[in-house]
């Protein structure tokens, strides 16, 4: 009997959309079609790649009204936000012009005795499974250079935003990529591992969990298939004493709150020097106080319902977990009547909390933050760096050397210095520990969906 993948609405909790699920036979052959369209795509001039691909983009843009609503009834973010096409037009203008650049040879000697250089050769099919949470920016960081590159690429979206997959097919053929090179599929989690397993592609890239990562090792051991993993992260924000505290308290918060914290570099923890402590956390509530939970269509919601339920009831049971172990949270009920006790989850700011506590050790992928006062930096790096994740730490101060010293201290893929929360296209994104590995955007994005191939030529006798 064929399965159906449903998207449940967090809005109104109904069926917003199902599909059926291919068959392993009938994914294999997709996997088939792909690789038997490759070369003729991989043979096509960069310039025309590069081309086609930022014409999907395009497209994607010239159809924002529908996207924007679809997502709003996917994942609940609220319409007032416009989407993710900021973010997926500069990543896309960046990637694609530096495609040259970062794809050009490494040439070694070029004479009459000798041509000796290496080439980036396209894995041939990469895989790309992608979330739900930024569901066009997470699939098209990968996307978009794999197909410049010259590979075919099959996706494979998340159940809970199912129609992404198909709105990123309908502007890519539109575009001209051929209909067999970029494949939507909808798969259940056992024919994704046997198509891994079975070696249909050179290069898988996945965004999920620390679970679904580990499911996939699993499923390409010993096949040596290449893999790239952003998985967990509980990124945190230390708030030393000299910091604007207007500006860090805007921005961390901001980091915590934007889509229902649903965001892979969130802040989900934040130290704050002992000296600033109060006032910090004084305005943080202000800030979150002033938010407005409710319906993702209405003007003026900034903050919509989680995803899911059982997302929302994971950060509830970690809140509930850490008041009865003594921490005292700060943000009231009355403030947010929305909280129906289902997706709809009201922020929260905790203080006298630890690493004891779930909540400060444990990814939460939710509204809520848990604030720490330190005594300086030894206490803050070491709470920073207790934490099996690795992606991304915010630090808040005007002291740039002091920066430099702790950011190198700090077990994590990405520092930011009075910023958080944003994906710089031309630094590479990656991570470290239970966060994952593997490399994404910048020149370094490119080296992920290629080889390295050598050429060592002897073009006359000695």
């Amino acid at each position: 009997m064929t399965r159906m993948i449903q998207c449940i609405s967090p809005v109104d909790g109904r069926v917003y959309a199902e599909r059926p699920a291919l068959a392993l036979d009938a994914a294999e052959a997709a996997v088939a079609r792909a690789r038997a369209a490759q070369p003729a795509w991989a043979a096509l001039p960069l310039a025309d790649r590069i081309a086609r691909v930022r014409d999907a983009v395009a497209r994607l843009n010239a159809d924002k009204a529908r996207i924007v609503e679809e997502l709003a009834w996917q994942m609940g973010r609220p319409t007032r936000f416009g989407g993710e096409f900021g973010g997926l037009n500069e990543r896309t203008d960046y990637m694609t012009g530096i495609a040259a650049e970062a794809l050009a040879p490494m040439v070694v000697e070029d004479s009459a005795q000798f041509g000796r250089r290496v080439e980036f050769a396209p894995h041939g099919v990469v895989f790309v499974i992608a979330p739900w949470n930024y569901p066009y920016m997470t699939a098209m960081n990968t996307i978009v250079p794999a197909l410049v590159a010259g590979n075919a690429v099959i996706l494979k979206h998340a159940s809970q935003t199912l129609l992404v997959g198909e709105r990123i097919a309908e502007a890519l053929h539109a575009a001209g990529v051929p209909a067999d090179l970029f494949q939507n599929l909808v798969l259940t989690h056992d024919v994704t591992e046997a198509l891994i397993a079975g070696r249909g592609f050179g290069f898988v890239n996945f965004t999920g969990s620390v679970a679904g990562g580990q499911a996939i090792e699993r499923a390409a051991a010993g096949t040596f298939t290449a893999l790239g993993l952003e998985l967990g992260g509980k990124d945190p924000g230390y708030v030393m004493a000299d910091a604007d505290l207007d500006w860090a308290v805007d921005t961390l918060m901001d980091g915590a709150m934007f889509n229902s914290g649903q965001c892979c570099c969130g802040i989900e923890r934040i130290y704050v020097h002992a000296s600033r402590f109060d006032d910090f956390v004084e305005r943080a509530v202000g800030w979150v106080n002033a938010l407005n939970l409710g319906n993702p269509f209405d003007a003026d919601t900034t903050l919509g319902p989680m995803a899911h339920r059982r997302f929302a009831d994971t950060v509830r049971g970690q809140v509930a977990e850490a008041v009865a172990a003594g921490a005292k949270p700060l943000i009231e009920k009355q403030n947010f009547p929305a909280d129906d006790g289902g997706a709809y989850l009201m922020p929260q700011v905790l203080v006298n909390v630890d690493h004891s506590m779930r909540v400060m050790t444990e990814e939460s992928f939710g509204p809520v933050v848990g604030i720490m006062p330190v005594k300086g930096d030894d206490e803050a790096v070491a709470l920073m760096n207790d934490s099996p994740y690795g992606l991304t730490a915010s630090l808040w101060t005007g002291d740039t050397d002091r920066a430099w010293d702790v950011a190198r201290r700090i077990e994590t893929g990405t520092v930011f210095l009075n910023r958080a929360d944003y994906l710089d296209p031309a630094v590479c994104w990656t991570g470290c520990k239970d966060t994952g590995r593997g490399v994404g955007l910048s020149k370094l994005g490119y080296l992920s969906v290629t080889r390295p191939r050598s050429y060592h030529f002897r073009k006359v006798k000695a």
